[in-house]
């Protein structure tokens, strides 16, 4: 039997590494050099909802509202609005100011065209646009929503603070298919993209953006003044934790953004360098079945895969220190309104032997599994390795097909036949903001507009949208409770539990701000 720890997880990942310099003393540019979680290769944040994608898009883009970090949706490009009487015409009224980095002002069409491309891949945003009648550019900047009844998620859809996040861009560049990336990357966020310095694998840099009026309030989670307090900021791509560690150590890099768990010990003992847990909501794990392909494209097998995954298992393999994970058997994170355990039964067997027998009993044919294996991503290695090995032994048919992150984002994309590039599962983790409510996309049951996976439960679309209806805590936790009960009923995806993950720093780097999203306004390096 092997007996997988973190250390061994984490060395089965483990690649050669780019070395970082330190700044010249002759370069008088404030610098921000930051270790991303991720390679940046996908950079539309519409067509992906790939977290370090999320991260790109909110340095170079802007928002109409924005979460503080209470979650509640605050004023960001917007000035003023009004509803009316009836609750179907909201009218907003954007800020003085507000200019792309080409130099063209924003818009009330940029704005629509933005929404609307948004509107066709997100969860939340689909179900606004199933209650929008039509968005009317007033003026320049005013524009309004009619809708066709009144809605008690208006701001909360266009101010939500994770993928996928409604980023405003130029009218041309949202005019493209939501299903097909974005040409340019224009916004008119606090920095600009440098395109041209763009090495995928390697570097993205980012320039302050010396006309971006910010707004006067102090920032609060996505919300409030977002002040470019560095003329750049730097990513440099490790794929080896220990280096990275060591070159945040040595004052090369200034911000380590998702340092592994088993780091912490010399991390915290380091001098002048802050180790801590920035996230209070933590994320959640995701194994993701694919419900187009055989086999899983049964739900009996599903639930038979289901079985074999015990938390525990996955959370001590990928995480490791006890302090930093949680089992949790509810769709939505732990502590938040909506967590139940209702109808997880089938999650919470952990078990090869009743597996293997559900797996006899559903009639699999021996037809073999493709898991996608990110190997540049420490826990979600961790979690493909431990699946693979538990699916081995239930007695499936096990294709581990190793790439890196950037790699298997661009692949989930694909419906097609594994003989063809298609896969069969892929892990992830969402963070605890992403899956508070049933309007996050992961909760789809709509295959055409759904996320990766493609669930078809129209049963679970009724208990998403009678969700988006109520108006009181008790009907919202009437549907999100019959949310969960078909999520787990068609065994959507399995999840592997709840996890922090910390973050890291030199000492000289103030101004960090508390969230469950990384960013890197308001950050400085004195």
């Amino acid at each position: 039997m092997i007996r997988w720890t973190r250390r061994s997880l984490m060395a089965l990942a483990v690649v050669a590494l780019p070395f970082v310099g330190t700044p010249t003393s002759a370069n008088a540019e404030t610098v921000l050099r930051v270790i991303p979680h991720a390679d940046l290769k996908n950079l539309d944040p519409i067509w992906t909802t790939a977290y370090i994608t999320r991260n790109h898009a909110y340095l170079i883009y802007d928002t109409l509202f924005a979460m503080d970090e209470s979650f509640k949706p605050q004023p960001q490009m917007v000035d003023t609005w009004e509803t009316s009487s009836d609750g179907k015409v909201w009218t907003f009224n954007l800020r003085d100011g507000l200019k792309f980095h080409d130099g063209a002002a924003v818009t009330s069409e940029d704005v629509i065209a933005s929404l609307k491309r948004w509107g066709a891949r997100d969860g939340m945003g689909q179900k606004l646009m199933e209650q929008m009648e039509e968005m009317v550019a007033v003026s320049d900047k005013t524009f309004q929503f009619k809708l066709k009844t009144a809605y008690g998620l208006v701001l909360e859809s266009i101010g939500k603070i994770s993928s996928n996040v409604p980023f405003i861009m130029p009218a041309r560049i949202a005019a493209t298919d939501p299903f097909e990336q974005i040409p340019e990357h224009i916004g008119s966020g606090p920095f600009k993209f440098e395109a041209d310095q763009w090495v995928p694998g390697s570097t993205v840099v980012y320039t302050k953006f010396a006309d971006y009026i910010p707004r006067s309030e102090p920032p609060s989670a996505a919300s409030g003044g977002k002040i470019a307090k560095v003329d750049k900021v730097i990513w440099t791509y490790f794929p080896d934790q220990t280096t990275a560690m060591n070159a945040l150590i040595a004052g090369e890099i200034d911000f380590f953004e998702q340092p592994s768990t088993d780091l912490m010990p010399l991390l915290s003992a380091a001098e002048d360098v802050t180790a801590e847990v920035n996230d209070p909501l933590g994320s959640i794990g995701f194994a993701r079945f694919n419900h187009v392909l055989p086999p899983f494209d049964n739900v009996e097998i599903r639930k038979a895969a289901t079985m074999a995954m015990k938390q525990e298992d996955y959370l001590a393999g990928a995480i490791g220190d006890p302090k930093f994970w949680k089992t949790c058997y509810s769709i939505y994170p732990c502590g938040t309104p909506l967590a139940t355990e209702v109808a997880a039964e089938t999650m919470k067997t952990g078990s090869i032997e009743k597996a293997a027998a559900a797996l006899k009993a559903a009639g699999y044919d021996g037809t073999p599994i493709v898991i996608m294996h990110p190997t540049d991503i420490p826990v979600l290695s961790a979690f493909t390795l431990i699946s693979a090995e538990k699916l081995r032994k239930a007695g499936f048919e096990v294709d581990l097909q190793a790439m890196d992150w950037s790699t298997l984002t661009s692949r989930r994309a694909k419906r097609d036949p594994v003989s063809e590039g298609g896969w069969n599962i892929f892990h992830t983790w969402w963070i605890g903001a992403d899956v508070m409510d049933p309007m996050s996309i992961a909760f789809s049951g709509d295959p055409e507009k759904g996320w990766f996976g493609w669930p078809a439960d129209a049963e679970l679309e009724k208990a998403r949208a009678a969700f988006a209806s109520a108006t009181t805590a008790e009907e919202k936790l009437a549907a999100g409770t019959k949310v969960q009960e078909r999520v787990w009923g068609i065994a959507a995806s399995a999840e592997l539990g709840q996890f922090f993950v910390p973050v890291a720093y030199r000492n000289n780097v103030k101004g960090l701000i508390k969230s469950p999203v990384q960013f890197f306004w308001n950050m400085s390096v004195e």
